[in-house]
């Protein structure tokens, strides 16, 4: 394969492919750099679609860790901007790199070792392959992505949160090495035990101690089937008593909340799910007993294990196909604590309706236990139980107005949210 020469343009701060006085090399990599319209255009796009960034001088896309360390390496010795960016699924412009390079880790996907206690993996994977090939050794990774086509480098620089994570704590975790290129172009293997300082900055760390390239994974056992409960409310405070208790009891292996509107009204929802093996299957009096949602309108769905890991995959085709999914997401994610969550749920409701969600937003809220969480770079509210209540919007294309009304609103609560001592999760990589 005949590699291209790129050269860098000190003066004006571009990449070139001509060869002038003064132009430094770019180091010849494996993979490849790119200027093309169709990458630039990528590389400034993300799924929240609501930034307005400069674009990138242009886009490495790197076949190997040797490609990695030296496109950093030259980038820290000129001063340029790298962002690593996998699947682009950031809703603030945080994987973009206005003026810089692009690392695009897709083409890092190699699984390298799976047993059933670990699985080490390239961090251009994704979740949906790491489960493919852990399932076989019948096992998994104890946190998994509510969608599962994120990349592993994606989600560990962020931490990683599920409705699993109030038994096993984020992804971050659950890890046991990473493999990472410092700023630098350093090569570097840290773990718990080696160089700790770095393996703790790197993990929830937004890649600004370096570029993730490799990690290995805890794993668990993992069951066949799955067992959906989903449980129906009146109000707000007696499904947060509910998601205490169900979280601290640890009844279910899998523990969310939603709030949905229906027929122009709030409606709060537990989804507690139980894995198992037939023909073992979960005791309905174990999981359900002594709450208090509306058992009238309880609705039980059995899944495969892989089916219920996997189970947004049908709606994200749809809404690829129907459109949706290429609209703006002016997403918010946040940390509530316990003491607030009520009143700031209560509020927030009043104040919206459907429509400011959007046809496909969603309203995500479910308690976390802080003693689980050991990422020190993951923030969160100092209390013992805090509450992830995330506005999942969607504006209508074109629709400048209702975007910026989204994003205003959002900035609204996450001031109120701070004021009580809440955190954001995933906030603009300046903060």
């Amino acid at each position: 394969m005949t590699h291209h020469t790129w050269y860098f343009d000190l003066v004006n701060h571009r990449l070139s492919e001509h060869h002038v006085a003064g132009f430094l090399p770019f180091p010849v990599l494996d993979g490849i750099v790119t200027t093309a319209e169709s990458a630039l255009r990528w590389a400034v796009d993300d799924f929240g679609r609501g930034t307005d960034h400069p674009r990138p001088l242009g886009v490495a896309r790197p076949h190997s860790v040797r490609d990695v360390a030296a496109v950093l390496r030259f980038a820290h010795e000129h001063g340029i901007l790298v962002v690593p960016r996998a699947e682009g699924h950031s809703t603030g412009g945080q994987a973009q790199a206005p003026g810089g390079l692009v690392l695009d880790m897709r083409g890092l996907t190699t699984v390298h070792h799976v047993t059933r206690h670990e699985i080490i993996v390239d961090a251009g994977a994704r979740w949906s392959d790491v489960l493919e090939a852990t399932l076989p050794a019948g096992a998994a990774p104890p946190v998994l992505t509510d969608y599962l086509d994120l990349s592993v480098g994606g989600t560990l620089s962020v931490g990683g949160i599920s409705g699993a994570t109030h038994h096993h704590g984020l992804q971050t975790d659950n890890i046991t090495e990473l493999d990472v290129v410092t700023p630098d172009g350093t090569h570097v293997t840290c773990s718990p035990t080696h160089q700790p300082e770095l393996f703790d900055a790197l993990r929830a760390g937004r890649g600004r101690r370096g570029v993730i390239v490799r990690a290995a994974l805890r794993l668990v056992a993992a069951y066949t089937h799955a067992r959906l409960h989903r449980l129906r409310y009146d109000d707000i405070g007696t499904f947060l008593t509910d998601h205490r208790a169900l979280m601290t009891e640890g009844r279910f292996h899998h523990l969310e909340g939603q709030i949905k509107a229906i027929d122009g009204t709030w409606v709060p929802l537990i989804d507690g799910v139980s894995y198992f093996t037939p023909p073992t299957a979960p005791s309905e009096e174990r999981l359900l007993g002594g709450l208090s949602d509306r058992r009238d309108a309880l609705e039980i769905t059995d899944f495969t294990y892989h089916g219920f890991q996997n189970r947004l995959a049908e709606d994200v085709s749809r809404l690829r196909a129907a459109g949706p999914w290429q609209q703006p997401h002016p997403w918010i994610n946040l940390f509530l604590p316990d003491h607030a969550a009520e009143h700031i749920v209560s509020e927030t409701l009043t104040e919206l309706t459907a429509q400011d969600i959007g046809d496909t937003g969603h309203v995500l809220l479910y308690p976390i236990l802080r003693a689980r969480i050991t990422t020190p770079q993951f923030r969160l509210p100092d209390t013992s139980t805090a509450f992830l209540f995330a506005l999942l919007k969607t504006a209508p294309s074109g629709d400048t107005n209702a975007l910026a009304r989204m994003l205003a609103h959002n900035l609204r609560l996450k001031q109120r949210v701070v004021a009580v001592g809440g955190t954001v999760y995933v906030d603009d990589i300046a903060d």
